[in-house]
């Protein structure tokens, strides 16, 4: 398919005003950046670099040899979820060298959602701990990278999840599934931490099932 085709995405509607912002977090080489591409309606920003022999000093790569580049700033991409209201898809860099990053683009969000491989389920506390600091609602997705599986329970312990937190699975690269990762936050915001609990000035929107995409 030709690049330029398969890149025309719908612009963003006239009527829409109310941007809200969803950061997506979690450790390195977890698939944040192939999550906001697979379900943004435009074409995302990403910064990624080529990985180099250098930063193998640095990062610890040994589980993702893979992984040939790295997100150095944030991953951006956009969400329509009705006429009005829009979603902002930020997704974080993973690497402890740019965890600093991390409280900038928790400023003023909605929501977040902990992207995990469960083959390495302690690069997440991390994230969780930021996110509990901050006050943020979060949801917690397990990417699918094939392999051992663990039954929900054994991973809200490793985690040490509140009960109210949703756990889920997901194919980053699904965008029905990242599509559903997202309905899930909105639900989760909407029904933990909407208007009544004081946090958000802004009407939470109620989740669609249908997203334009």
């Amino acid at each position: 398919m030709d690049s330029a085709t398969s890149d025309a995405r719908t612009p963003l509607g006239a009527s829409a005003d109310n941007g809200l912002k969803i950061v997506v977090v979690g450790g390195f080489g977890v698939g944040k950046t192939t999550l906001v591409r697979s379900v943004s309606e435009i074409r995302p920003l990403n910064t990624e670099e080529t990985m180099t022999k250098a930063g193998e000093a640095v990062d610890d790569i040994s589980e993702v040899r893979g992984k040939s580049a790295t997100t150095v700033a944030f991953d951006f991409g956009r969400i329509t979820l009705d006429a009005r209201n829009v979603l902002y898809l930020f997704g974080a860099p993973g690497q402890e060298r740019f965890w600093f990053l991390w409280d900038r683009l928790f400023s003023g969000t909605l929501g977040a959602v902990v992207l995990v491989d469960t083959r390495r389920i302690g690069d997440s506390w991390y994230a969780i701990d930021r996110l509990e600091h901050h006050g943020t609602p979060f949801i917690v997705a397990c990417n699918d990278f094939g392999g051992q599986t663990y039954a929900p329970q054994q991973i809200r312990e490793a985690l040490d999840l509140d009960p109210h937190v949703p756990l889920l699975d997901c194919d980053a690269r699904s965008r029905a599934s990242a599509k559903q990762v997202l309905i899930s936050l909105v639900e989760h915001v909407k029904n933990h931490h909407g208007p009544q609990s004081g946090r958000y000035d802004t009407q939470v929107p109620a989740p669609h099932q249908e997203l334009a995409l």
